[in-house]
This record gives C-alpha cells, sequence and structure tokens, in this order.
C-alpha cells in the first residue's frame, strides 16, 4: 500500500513539475485550433491554420496562468478577469476579418470562428478538455456541413420585387441587358412616366447573390437613381 502511494506521488511530483497537465493543454488546443484552422484555410479564408492554432494556443496559455496565478497574500486570481479581457481583446482581432464593399460584409464567419476559438481555448485552459473536444468538433460540424448547406441555399432561385428609378424617358432595353448579363431574368415589368423619372417595377428571378451584383451595376450607369431590392 505504502508502495503504490509513493508511486502515485512520484507521478504526481513528475505532472506538477514538468506542468505535464499544461502541455496536455496546449497540444489539445493546437489540435482543435488546428482542425478548424484546416477548414478555413481549405476554404481560402483570411483567419487560416496558423491563425486558429494561436489563437487557440495562446487562450489556453492564459487561461491556465489565471488559474495559477497566485495574489501577494497567496491567493490565486480571479480567472474570470483574465478570461474576459481575452474575450474583448479577441474582438478586435475578429473585426479585422470584416471587410465592407459596396454595401455587402463579408468575413462574418470568420470573426465568429475567431472569436469561438478563442472560447475553446479558454475551455481547454480551464481543465474542461471533454467540453472543449465537443465544442471543437460542433464548430467542424457547422463549418463543413452547414458551411455546403448555406452555399446551396443561396444559390437557390429566387423572384425579388425591385424598384428601379432611372432618368425621364430612359430605354429599359439598356437597363434589361446589364440585369440579363447579372444572371437574372426580368419576370414582369410595369412602368410609371413623371416628369422627372422613369420608374420600374420589376419582379426578377435569379440566384441569391445576383441581385446585389445587379443592383451595383445598375447604380454605376448615370441614367439610374436608385435600385430598392424589396
Amino acid at each position: 500500500m505504502m508502495l503504490v502511494q509513493g508511486t502515485t506521488q512520484f507521478w504526481q511530483d513528475i505532472v506538477v513539475g514538468l506542468r505535464l497537465d499544461l502541455a496536455l493543454k496546449l497540444v489539445l488546443a493546437v489540435l482543435m485550433g488546428g482542425a478548424i484552422g484546416l477548414e478555413r484555410q481549405i476554404a481560402g479564408k483570411p483567419a487560416g491554420l496558423r491563425t486558429n492554432i494561436l489563437i487557440c494556443l495562446g487562450s489556453a496559455l492564459m487561461m491556465d496562468l489565471s488559474m495559477n496565478l497566485a495574489g501577494p497574500d497567496g491567493r490565486v486570481g480571479d480567472p474570470a478577469r483574465l478570461a474576459a479581457q481575452v474575450v474583448a481583446g479577441i474582438g478586435f482581432l475578429g473585426a479585422g476579418t470584416i471587410m465592407q464593399a459596396k454595401g455587402t460584409i463579408s468575413g462574418l464567419t470568420s470573426a465568429a470562428t475567431i472569436w469561438t476559438v478563442a472560447a475553446i481555448g479558454l475551455t481547454i485552459g480551464a481543465g474542461f478538455f471533454l467540453e472543449g473536444l465537443g465544442a471543437g468538433l460542433i464548430v467542424l460540424v457547422v463549418l463543413l456541413v452547414l458551411g455546403n448547406l448555406e452555399h446551396r441555399l443561396v444559390r437557390t432561385q429566387r423572384t425579388v420585387p425591385v424598384t428601379l428609378r432611372a432618368a425621364a424617358a430612359t430605354d429599359f432595353a439598356l437597363l434589361e441587358q446589364v440585369i440579363h448579363d447579372s444572371g437574372l431574368k426580368v419576370m414582369t415589368r410595369d412602368t410609371y412616366d413623371h416628369p422627372r423619372d422613369r420608374v420600374f417595377e420589376l419582379r426578377l428571378k435569379g440566384p441569391a447573390p445576383q441581385f446585389d451584383l445587379a443592383r451595383d451595376l445598375l447604380l454605376e450607369r448615370a441614367d439610374v437613381l436608385d435600385v430598392t431590392l424589396h
């Protein structure tokens, strides 16, 4: 019995002395951050393999430090404080992946992934290995499975009412060519002439992403005053 206790104490001293528990946390953080980052890298996103690994690894390290950091009186500090700073600070990195061009916002999924990877790192750093592993697997399912489903839904055909306001006496044939080149089809058209402009009430059909493209191309024309998608 004494031999067993002595052996157990020996291995406990090894784990504490060499911080093997921290090594396990960091390795798991690298695996989870790497798996998610690999998916982002393959998808061609700005926050890829190395970025997600470093975020998850750094979060795990900061959480472990927070849980083991002792104050002047010997008491362990509040782990929630450092964790809260990580969550707030990671928002600046996530904001850097969000871009806006011509009214279209991109990079929201990458920003959300960065924030979630940081949360996974904090979870692993706090010693909740199973929870961190489970969360990492769920994120991969969301990115891989739901990403393909989302892409299919976006590419589905939609019919959208559109109000197009152009200069007076504008020839619709020229505008219809722009719409057609954008991958959309004009289903119905009503024309209303006013002293200062001509309004076309349209119903357009086509893939969802093409509506924003058609709007931007139409607005580049000098004879188009406004385009509203309903």
